[in-house]
C-alpha cells in the first residue's frame, strides 16, 4: 500500500534552514505529482508547494516564495522541501502528500503522518 514517511523536522532558530524529506513506497513514484502541506496549531491545513511527476513544474504558496524549494529524486522515490530563512510563523506540522495524477494540479489522495517544524529562539 501507499506509504509516505516524512523526516527532517525539528527545532531551528529564526533565519535558519531545514530540509524535509519524504520517502515514498507502494506506488510508481515517478508517475505522480507530489506536494507539501502544513498545519499550524489552531489553523487550517494549507498548501506549501507542489511538484509535477517529472519535477519540471513547481508551484509555491506566496508566503514561501523565495525561501522554500521543492524537489524530487525519482530514482530514490523521495521528495524534498528545502526551507531557508525560516520564521516563527513557519512553525507547523508539515505533511507529504501524493497526488492522483502527473500534474501538480491533480487531487491529493494520500497523506503522510507529518513532521514537526518549530522555529523559535
Amino acid at each position: 500500500q501507499v506509504q509516505l514517511v516524512e523526516s527532517g523536522g525539528g527545532l531551528v532558530q529564526p533565519g535558519g534552514s531545514l530540509r524535509l524529506s519524504c520517502a515514498a513506497s507502494g506506488f510508481t513514484f515517478s508517475r505522480y505529482a507530489m506536494s507539501w502541506y502544513r498545519q499550524a496549531p489552531g489553523k487550517e491545513r494549507e498548501l506549501v508547494a507542489r511538484i509535477s511527476s517529472a519535477g519540471v513544474s513547481t508551484n509555491y504558496a506566496e508566503f514561501v516564495k523565495g525561501r522554500f524549494s521543492i524537489s524530487r529524486d525519482n530514482a530514490k522515490n523521495t521528495m524534498y522541501l528545502q526551507m531557508n530563512s525560516l520564521k516563527p510563523e513557519d512553525t507547523a506540522v508539515y505533511y507529504c502528500t501524493k497526488r492522483d495524477g502527473g500534474s501538480y494540479a491533480s487531487r491529493v489522495d494520500y497523506w503522510g503522518q507529518g513532521t514537526q517544524v518549530t522555529v523559535s529562539s
